[in-house]
């Protein structure tokens, strides 16, 4: 009893034999080397490792730790055991006594000694094999007869004595014709449950698919948010010095006003004192003469009082910090940095943004990345198409029929220069085909340094003075909104068109005048 106990306590739980060089998990417990070493291979696909046991997860494969005192213990365990002298199974002629078996017949279910081997049939359907334990209970266990039938009424094996006995008047078949229903039966249930297990796995990849798509977004979404905080640091960071810097200006100006002041004041009080003093040594002297022959002059003057109320009312003016004037600062720097943080937020970059070059018109160079666009004096020999342009045009491959999106330019500081979107059915020929000067494009353009969004051939300009040369563009299709960005210090928005968009839309660019250019960064 204590050994069987034992024993039990020595299964590796996988193999279910007494262990083979154990080793010891995270989770404390023990197994196989070999046998932990297979579950771990198999788990590593899904990348979830799990104990056989306590099923603990691990984030990755656990280390395995040789279990030397539970292996001694095992081996010594084997080694007190008695061997065996045969496989335990008799042979089932041998009805006097329990013959150990060397051979079992697969065609008559049979287990055979030496003896019964020899004068066994050698037909061919009597296969030979090794004692199989199954075969035991291929004899009855009340008549000791080899089972011959199946009774479908009982669902029981029968030999040819339970026929006339206890199953006499059931339904019985022929033991290997049953067998061969039962097969038909378990083939076709084998059937459905390969299509299921491959539904299953089906099933499974997609759902492989999909935690391997969420993990991708959740980290682009965490490194989009991640920038995009950063950027709003930065775009605080900069406002604060803007305003920090208003503020200290002021005083810095205040104080010289100030201290010009208190130094004529000091100047004006020094003199006034050494009169005094003057005045005082002459009251004290009892020499008339000396007294009367002394000059006064207009010692008690005071200031003009006109200057005076004009000097206080200058600290007065200068003095007072204008707090509506500072909180507008504030008010619209948020503003604006909550305004380009809505545009970003709600749209998606329009990454590999490429132009198409046959519609690029033979006085646009196009760059080798497809990306930048620049006037050419010297024509490109480009062969005539529907889609190509006449003059200083060139619009993208991309088109956009849904969604939010925007993209970064940047312009020459020379020459003149439009960037924004148009429809694709737009004209290729004659001055309305330009971006802005027709109802199906949209634009920001420059001209002799004069900046202003354009759209019908109509220019509506500005309220803040462009300095910069990066822009962004933002589109949201379904909202019918273009919007216009400045990217300098702070992102400022210039403009925002309102429509109803009827078609697909295009990036376009368009390049005219002097060294002109406009290229696409996204």
């Amino acid at each position: 009893m204590a050994s069987a106990e034992l024993r039990e306590e020595l299964h590796c739980s996988i193999c279910l034999e007494v262990y083979t060089d154990p080793v010891t998990l995270r989770c404390g417990h023990n197994f196989c080397q070999v046998c932990i070493d297979l579950v771990l291979d198999t788990q590593e696909s899904s990348g979830v490792y799990t104990c056989p046991d306590c099923r603990q997860e691990f984030l990755d494969r656990s280390a395995l730790y040789r279990n030397i005192t539970l292996r001694n213990i095992a081996e010594r365990f084997l080694s007190a055991q008695p061997a065996e002298d045969h496989s335990g199974m008799f042979c089932t002629f041998c009805t006097d006594s329990q013959v150990p078996a060397v051979k079992s017949c697969l065609h008559c279910d049979a287990l055979l000694c030496e003896t019964h081997l020899t004068i066994h049939s050698k037909a061919p359907e009597h296969t030979l094999a090794e004692p199989s334990v199954g075969l035991k209970a291929k004899n009855c266990s009340v008549h000791k007869k080899i089972f011959k039938y199946y009774c479908t009424d009982d669902s029981v094996c029968i030999c040819a004595v339970c026929l006339t006995g206890q199953h006499r008047g059931h339904q019985v078949e022929r033991i290997d014709e049953a067998s061969e229903k039962k097969k038909t039966t378990l083939r076709n249930i084998l059937e459905k449950l390969t299509s299921r297990k491959a539904e299953m796995e089906e099933k499974l990849e997609e759902l492989q698919e999909r935690k391997r798509e969420v993990q991708g977004k959740t980290a682009g979404e965490m490194k989009r948010v991640s920038a995009l905080f950063k950027d709003i640091s930065r775009q605080l960071g900069d406002l604060e010095t803007r305003v920090l810097s208003e503020i200290f200006g002021h005083e810095e100006k205040f104080m010289m006003l100030v201290s010009g002041q208190i130094q004529q004041v000091e100047a004006e009080k020094d003199e006034l004192c050494r009169n005094m003093t003057f005045i005082e040594e002459l009251c004290t002297k009892k020499d008339s003469i000396t007294i009367l022959e002394e000059q006064l002059t207009d010692y008690g003057e005071e200031e003009d009082p006109e200057d005076r109320e004009r000097n206080e009312q200058q600290i007065h003016n200068e003095g007072h910090l204008d707090e509506d004037k500072i909180s507008e600062m504030l008010l619209v720097g948020l503003s604006d940095i909550v305004t380009v943080i809505k545009g970003r937020l709600h749209s998606q970059e329009a990454l590999g943004l490429l132009l198409d070059e046959a519609t690029a018109a033979n006085n646009v160079k196009i760059s080798a990345d497809l990306k930048g666009a620049i006037l050419t004096k010297q024509e490109e020999d480009r062969p005539e198409t529907p889609l190509r342009f006449q003059k200083c045009q060139v619009v993208t491959k991309q088109s956009f029929s849904s969604g939010r999106h925007y993209w970064e330019v940047l312009t020459s500081e020379s020459g003149g220069w439009r960037f924004g979107i148009t429809y694709p059915s737009v004209g290729r020929e004659g001055a309305e085909s330009a971006i802005g000067d027709n109802d199906k494009s949209w634009c920001l353009r420059t001209l002799y340094g004069n900046h202003a969004v354009r759209h019908q051939g109509r220019d509506f300009p500005l309220d803040r003075k462009i300095s910069g040369r990066k822009f962004r563009v933002c589109l949201d299709y379904e909202a019918g909104q273009l919007s216009f960005y400045e990217l300098g210090d702070p992102i400022r928005h210039l403009y925002t068109f309102t429509t109803t968009f009827k078609e697909p839309l295009l990036g376009a660019l368009y390049v005219m005048g002097g060294k002109a250019w406009v290229r696409i960064t996204s």
